[in-house]
């Protein structure tokens, strides 16, 4: 047997698993389809100063977790950490703002990120993510929190809390960066050593430490809320009503500050209990800046992330997955070399109307390949010699035992109706 096993923070993905990943794809899609967001798919790496420049010098995931390597014209690239700031190179290099309006976007693919690999975090991550670039309404805030609101809800989960906070304006934030130094500076030998390094770097992180001891220090911190101006405590008051119009019931947690240096005005998280201490699921805010810091122009903008293998973990404490036995609505057996070169042909006739098919490839006896249809399929179709000169077939009623002759003139000609009848047998 081979050694070779998956990277340290990579995994495969399979049935009865991927079932799941099927189930939260399938409702991603009809939800943000409803709401007018279009797919944008990005490239697996871009150039590192993207990243740099877009998710910040002082950030952990620029600063410890990127995976950068050179390519051969010397060029340095990493594989994105994340997806907002692809998503942005693509708004600007495109010129999407040229065509006027919101551009709702959304995104799913796979992330990287070199951190210790944990239930429900891996090195090599999936992340379900929307944009929406044009609009500093706080209207296009309580939308996209409502719809990941939504789409969670539609998956079965109901144990969900929204925590939200405004992290205001630039000017805001320099404000209140002010603040924390003067206030954790006394406290610093007392810190975690990356909060202490954190202190004159980006003292807003030291409130997401996870240190039990700089936690109990941050608790006497200034609020942000405190530094809010006129405005931005206008906007941040009429996301609140706006939720409140939904019936979205959230409470407000002036320590969130999310981990991306771009964000702005309103963060939020939507946090399970069932994850344990790293309870978020998803994750956004607003980053009204980071388009023009990238080159492109002055263009507000707002978003989330949803960790796709957190909420794989959330569904299957939760819910049973839709279609995680693979059901076929035919299951073709045959035995004797002239029956086995009909059923494929049989199979493809019945796959070409629409019907879910699965042919038995093992030329084992008739038994043991209706033994594997039981678990596979609505009703078998069995060819054997006699059906290959007669042209007709057995059709077995696997639940019941039923069998009796058809014709596959009978179901090509009225799929319809054959359907009707598999309907009612499964």
């Amino acid at each position: 047997m081979s050694s070779l096993q998956a990277s340290r923070g990579t995994r495969d993905i399979f049935s009865p698993e991927i079932a799941y990943w099927h189930q939260l794809e399938s409702v991603a899609r009809r939800i943000l389809a409803q709401a007018g967001y279009t797919e944008i798919r990005t490239p697996a790496f871009e150039s590192t100063e993207l990243f740099a420049r877009g998710i910040g010098e002082t950030s952990d995931i620029v600063g410890k977790e990127m995976y950068t390597f050179s390519d051969r014209g010397d060029r340095s690239l990493t594989l994105r950490p994340e997806g907002t700031a692809g998503a942005v190179r693509a708004f600007i290099e495109h010129k999407l703002y040229a065509q006027g309006g919101v551009q709702r976007l959304w995104y799913t693919g796979a992330m990287f990120r070199y951190e210790r690999p944990q239930a429900g975090r891996q090195r090599q991550f999936h992340q379900l993510g929307v944009e929406v670039l044009g609009s500093q309404d706080p209207r296009a805030d309580a939308e996209v929190i409502a719809i990941a609101s939504d789409f969670l809800t539609e998956l079965g989960l109901t144990d969900l809390v929204v925590d939200l906070n405004s992290v205001g304006s630039g000017e805001d934030r320099a404000a209140y960066r002010e603040a924390l130094v003067e206030y954790f500076t006394p406290y610093a030998s007392d810190l975690d050593p990356d909060s202490r390094d954190r202190l004159s770097r980006n003292p807003l992180r030291i409130l997401d430490s996870k240190d039990l001891n700089t936690q109990a220090i941050a608790q006497a911190a200034p609020s942000i809320l405190d530094y809010l101006s006129v405005e931005s405590q206008k906007h941040f008051e009429r996301v609140q009503a706006l939720l409140g119009d939904l019936g979205i019931a959230f409470k407000l947690n002036p320590r969130l500050v999310r981990g991306l240096d771009y964000y702005t005005h309103t963060a939020f998280e939507i946090q399970s209990s069932h994850l344990g201490a790293q309870s978020a699921v998803c994750g956004g805010g607003r980053y009204d800046r980071l388009v023009a810091e990238l080159g492109g122009p002055d263009t507000p903008a707002v978003g989330w992330a949803i960790g796709l293998e957190r909420l794989v973990l959330l569904l299957q404490q939760a819910t049973s997955p839709q279609g995680n036995k693979a059901i076929a609505d035919l299951y073709v057996v045959s035995r004797g070399e002239q029956a086995e070169r009909k059923s494929l042909q049989v199979a493809q006739s019945l796959r070409r109307v629409g019907f879910c098919v699965e042919l038995d490839l093992s030329a084992a006896k008739f038994d043991k390949q209706l033994k594997r249809a039981a678990n596979s399929a609505i009703a078998a179709l069995i060819l054997g010699d006699a059906e290959v000169a007669t042209g007709n077939l057995q059709l077995k009623w696997l639940s019941s035992g039923q069998q009796e002759a058809i014709a596959l003139s009978e179901i090509l000609n009225d799929p319809h109706k054959f359907r009707q009848r598999l309907d009612g047998a499964a």
